[in-house]
């Protein structure tokens, strides 16, 4: 297929950046996504904020195991904010301009003590309130941390899985102690 026809020039040229990726084949995200391959197109943002504000998100709820996707997200979430209002696009530059130079690059202590030195700026606090805020509250979080959802919807929590902890250890019934009602 090529570029120019599956894209119209006008919508790509709308776009300021865009962050790109794989995901991992056999992992939960690659399980739920319709493809391997994603796009995460930047209204605001350039690719190398982006890219710089992945890291910083990464940084703020290190997973791993949890792939680039699931913080895009966020990144999107940033973005979208940024667009509509040229303060928080205005907070978003400085903040990234103040972890200097090749912060997307750096190695994982490098972008900790980056950003414990701007920890108490309005970027920092609005980076980690959104990853924080959005990140645990996708599908590709849930997926990778093993959370089914709301239960309400699905027939509440008695039906579905209330008793199912299978990372503890069975207690035997004489080591419980007395039974409600048995004094």
């Amino acid at each position: 297929m090529d570029f120019e026809t599956s894209v119209p020039r006008r919508q790509f040229v709308q776009a300021t950046g865009l962050l790109t990726g794989v995901l991992a084949a056999g992992g939960p995200l690659a399980l739920i996504a319709p493809a391997r391959a994603w796009a995460v197109e930047l209204k605001a943002l350039t690719t190398a904020e982006g890219r710089a504000l992945l890291m910083v998100c990464r940084t703020i709820c290190p997973h791993d195991g949890l792939e680039d996707a699931a913080y895009a997200v966020v990144v999107r979430a940033i973005d979208a904010d940024a667009a509509g209002d040229a303060g928080a696009l205005a907070t978003a530059r400085a903040g990234i301009r103040r972890l200097g130079a090749h912060f997307a690059t750096a190695p994982e202590p490098e972008r900790v003590r980056r950003l414990k030195a701007i920890e108490s700026s309005a970027f920092f606090q609005t980076a980690r309130t959104r990853t924080l805020g959005t990140l645990y509250a996708t599908s590709m979080a849930y997926a990778y941390f093993g959370y089914q959802g709301e239960a309400f919807s699905k027939g509440g929590y008695l039906s579905r899985g209330f008793n199912d902890l299978d990372w503890l250890p069975e207690v035997p019934l004489e080591d419980s102690g007395p039974l409600p009602g048995q004094a």
